[in-house]
């Protein structure tokens, strides 16, 4: 058991972690400043982590930004959300659902569920709305301003489903001055990223717009070998955002804003057989050109969303008045050949050289033909969501430059979610009616936050805040052909779950000079309970998981070194999760449901910096740790399919055909992340300059199921991107050629266990040219 190893001992290693932390402080304390003559600073970061404008400095919090032109490079190749993922230490992403529905974790909590009703301890924030559907999390990224991943629990002031933390994106506002952008890249595979945004005055000092829009295709570019057609790996994505601000005087400030976006392509890629017992490498079956699908319709996958949201700030003598009012709405559907191989029950296919294959491997009770590999499920399904939600937040602020500042609110949301799953395709039956179940969730809460200037160099703060969530779910109808066979009436009963749960927040920022702090926070949160309902469409029951509560304690040190030209970041966390929800996915059974273990527990840490070498070089630097580990003694899951992979954990002796997982790390939680930017660049002239840079994310550890095997393991995954260009500060032309995954890395991204060793793996190496100009201000 790892927890019985003293060298992973959480309280000894966050001990030696906190000896780290203070050890970089007094370097920070004591050090002089050596490259005062030097010219150019670090430019400062404004963070909004606590609802209001701080320097990230002088925030009590572990926050990490991305803006300006590194956020801009990662979308280069059209790339979607998914390319936040290692860009900032600790963050980690994946989907399972192609373009639409991403899974992010921080610190090593997330949640590897694959469902459309899937709940997850990473809130994604678009300016300010909580987009609670994984689909919406997925509306791509463009005319940004930054993006803030604010790491830990912040239930206090953005409340439940936040144990992880918060990636907080913010968009670009209008504006008084007229400005915009035009760009567009054209890559391999016939990739195409065009965006643009216009802004400006409509209105004297009164009202002003912004217009942005986004269009990103590639063409298929993915071999069916059992077709002999290319006729996968396709998108056709659109996207605007349309913001209206009025001024009418100087007390209130209204903005409205509408986005909307449509989505059209293929969904996740899975592929037979391309691991093989024993082992956690790509073996002779994988090729990323090629695949062998003899169903999934070639994985189609179509989303629409739209939101509006109306932000009212009324700005008095002493305090605020904010009022954000946001309705948001998205559907769609995702189709997939699940097993990623054929299964030919007439034994008449032709096996592609080189490919391993099964002549008479047993399905259903039949014998078939399936290659690449021994195929023992036929597995094709396609899954849809409509869901749309309304928030409503009011808070009130104080408004002054005093030792004193606080601020109190309210949160109301409500949401409807139906999820339509197709169970039947894998029997070649075209349904006359598939399942479909529906989740509604009411949730309102108060909370409050007050800090206090103690002193000139200490800074205390404290908040709390009450929650009340209610979720129901019922079966709205089931498979056609259920029906026929007749159904069990016990799985239509409704289920209703509710709970209230108080959060809170202690923390503490000692500033040790004028360019340096130390800070400590206390929090706790809480993940609202979950109901899993999608194995209802193969005649199981719905399960339950119980609301998880998450204490949580770090300590940091911030620093502005060599007169601004360096910048130091550290975090030391240690958290532990009571009633843990984890979700139980694939297995000997292929189920899909939710359970809570006993606790989780996390310490780990986050190291950054930036420095700015001379005159043209920049570089910067992350680091994270997550030594995680899963409590519960008797805590148990059934492993993969009958001999597709080898289990490390002990049986269960309760069950034979199941495995204790007690001591596993949390699912897909890396151990370490690394990323790596570095931009050098050369002036021409008296205002243009030619630049190269270059940036690198690494992986460690990754066990990627609940139950541990060697064969969903991942160790040593990374990726690089590369950027060459010329720019015209005084025309704002910008012209680069780029590539992504540059070294064209094969990564696995996921697996599939129950029919055999799929897997689906990362986006291919990009390269284009991008041609952008920025006028006005």
């Amino acid at each position: 058991m790892r927890g019985k190893n003293p060298t992973n001992n959480p309280v000894s290693l966050f001990s030696r972690v906190s000896g780290v932390a203070a050890a970089v402080a007094a370097a920070g304390f004591f050090a002089a400043p050596a490259s005062a003559q030097l010219e150019g600073v670090l430019e400062e970061i404004v963070v909004t982590a606590q609802k209001r404008e701080e320097s990230l400095q002088d925030v009590p919090i572990s926050v990490a930004t991305m803006q300006g032109e590194s956020l801009n490079a990662l979308f280069s190749g059209a790339e979607d959300v998914l390319a936040l993922s290692g860009r900032v230490p600790g963050l980690y992403a994946e989907s399972s659902n192609g373009r639409s529905a991403p899974r992010f974790y921080l610190r090593g909590l997330g949640n590897i569920d694959f469902d459309l009703a899937a709940s997850q301890p990473v809130s994604f924030i678009v300016d300010e709305v909580v987009m609670e559907n994984v689909v919406l999390k997925g509306f791509p990224l463009f005319d940004i301003q930054n993006i803030e991943v604010i790491r830990g629990p912040q239930g206090t002031l953005f409340g439940r489903n936040t144990t992880a933390g918060i990636i907080k994106v913010n968009t670009r506002r209008p504006g008084e001055e007229f400005s915009g952008y035009l760009k567009g890249s054209y890559g391999n595979y016939g990739t195409t990223n065009l965006e643009g945004a216009v802004g400006g005055s409509l209105i004297d000092g009164e009202l002003s717009a912004r217009a942005s829009v986004l269009h990103r295709t590639r063409d298929n570019w993915i071999t069916n070998g059992f077709t002999n057609q290319k006729s996968l790996g396709r998108y056709n994505e659109s996207a605007g955002r349309l913001q209206l601000m009025w001024t009418p005087n100087d007390n209130l400030t209204a903005l409205l804003s509408h986005q909307n976006r449509s989505l059209n392509g293929t969904s996740s890629i899975f592929r037979a057989n391309v691991l093989s017992t024993g082992s956690n490498g790509l073996n002779t079956n994988y090729d990323r050109d090629v695949v062998y699908f003899d169903g999934g319709d070639n994985n189609p996958q179509s989303y629409q969303s739209h939101g509006t949201t109306l932000n009212l700030t009324w700005d008095f003598d002493n305090f605020s008045f904010n009022s954000i009012t946001s309705y948001q709405q998205a559907d769609g559907s995702s189709r997939g050949d699940i097993d990623g191989g054929v299964v030919d029950f007439s034994s008449t296919a032709t096996v592609p050289p080189g490919i391993t294959f099964d002549p008479a491997s047993i399905i259903f009770g039949n014998p078939a033909l399936t290659f690449p590999g021994t195929i023992t499920v036929d597995s094709v399904t396609q899954d849809g969501a409509d869901t749309d939600q309304l928030t409503q937040e009011f808070r009130l602020s104080s408004n002054s430059d005093g030792p004193f500042n606080w601020q109190v609110g309210a949160f109301f949301f409500q949401s409807d979610l139906v999820v339509t799953t197709d169970s039947f395709a894998s029997f070649g039956f075209v349904s006359r009616q598939d399942t479909q179940i529906q989740q509604e969730n009411t949730t309102w809460a108060v909370f409050g936050q007050t800090s206090y200037d103690v002193s000139d160099r200490l800074t205390l703060t404290a908040g709390v805040r009450y929650t009340d969530d209610d979720k129901d779910f019922r079966v709205l109808q089931f498979g056609q052909l259920w029906l026929d066979l007749g159904i069990p009436t016990f799985l239509a009963d409704p289920i209703n779950v509710s709970d209230g749960q108080t959060s809170w927040e202690v923390a503490a920022n000692f500033s040790l000079n004028d360019s340096s702090s130390l800070y400590s926070r206390f929090a706790n949160g809480f993940r609202a309970q979950t109901i899993q309902g999608r194995d209802v469409a193969f005649l199981e029951t719905p399960t339950v998981a119980e609301a998880e509560t998450i204490d949580s304690f770090e300590i940091g040190y911030k620093a502005d070194l060599f007169d601004g030209r360096g910048r130091v970041n550290l975090g030391v966390f240690h958290y532990e999760v009571d009633d843990m929800q984890l979700s139980v996915i694939g297995g000997a059974g292929n189920t899909n449901q939710v359970v809570n273990a006993d606790k989780g527990v996390a310490t780990g840490f986050e190291f950054e910096a930036d420095f700015l070498l001379g005159e043209y070089f920049l570089i910067s630097i992350g680091s994270s740790y997550n030594d995680t580990e899963i409590e519960d003694a008797t805590l148990a899951t059934a492993p993969c399919g009958s001999g597709l992979c080898t289990p490390l954990d002990p049986v269960n002796p309760a069950n034979a055909a199941q495995v204790l997982v007690d001591g596993n790390p949390f699912p897909r939680s890396p151990e370490t992340t690394h990323n790596l930017n570095m931009r050098l660049h050369a002036p021409i002239g008296n205002n243009a300059e030619l630049y190269v840079s270059n940036d690198w994310v690494w992986y460690g550890d990754i066990n990627m199921p609940l139950y541990e095997a060697v064969e969903f393991k991942t160790d040593g995954h990374y990726e690089t991107g590369i950027r060459l260009g010329y720019m015209n500060h005084d025309n704002g032309l910008e012209v680069a050629v780029f590539a992504r995954n540059l070294t064209d890395q094969d990564n696995v991204l996921g697996f599939i266990d129950f029919s055999n060793n799929a897997a689906f793996v990362n986006e291919p190496q990009t390269y284009g040219l991008e041609v952008a100009w920025e006028f006005g201000n």
